[in-house]
């Protein structure tokens, strides 16, 4: 069986530098078999990748892939505390926040996004508990955040 960082390769995918927090915190701290990552955003080589409501401005299907990306950059922030993705036993949960439009009720499959794209990396691992919540507003204007908890070995 593969290690998560080669079906990561296969997926064509990269795990990314640790996004550098924006605000007084810090990407992810392990506590015990516990690693728990601040809410990550849809940043990739630095920048926001949209801005906007899903439902409005953003359209759900967009919404879904920023949630991937979200998704990969809390496993980079996984990493940074264990140096292997392989020592995840599991991805215990998931909250996914969706800044919505107020008539956008498609939370859970905008989070799907994270969800998929977490058991495709770490197969059953990847399969987890998760609230995918609206929201008025998140950071930055971003469309969608994810933060999960991971136990690891």
């Amino acid at each position: 069986m593969s290690t998560p960082e080669e079906r990561l390769t296969e997926l064509g995918l990269t795990l990314p530098e640790v996004v550098p927090p924006l605000a007084a915190y810090i990407p992810a701290i392990r506590s015990g078999d516990y690693v728990y990552t601040s809410g990550q955003l849809p940043i990739a080589d630095g920048e926001l990748k949209r801005t906007g409501k899903v439902g409005a401005e953003v359209s759900a299907e967009d919404a879904k892939e920023l949630a991937r990306l979200c998704a990969l950059n809390a496993l980079a922030a996984v990493k940074s505390q264990v140096g292997d993705l392989s020592k995840i036993v599991r991805i215990v949960k998931v909250v996914g926040f969706v800044a919505s439009s107020p008539d956008f009720i498609g939370q859970p499959g905008v989070i799907n996004g994270a969800s998929e794209l977490l058991a495709e990396v770490l197969g059953e691992a990847g399969k987890h508990a998760r609230s995918a919540v609206g929201v008025a507003v998140l950071p930055r204007d971003a469309p969608v955040e994810v933060e999960l908890i991971a136990e690891v070995r």
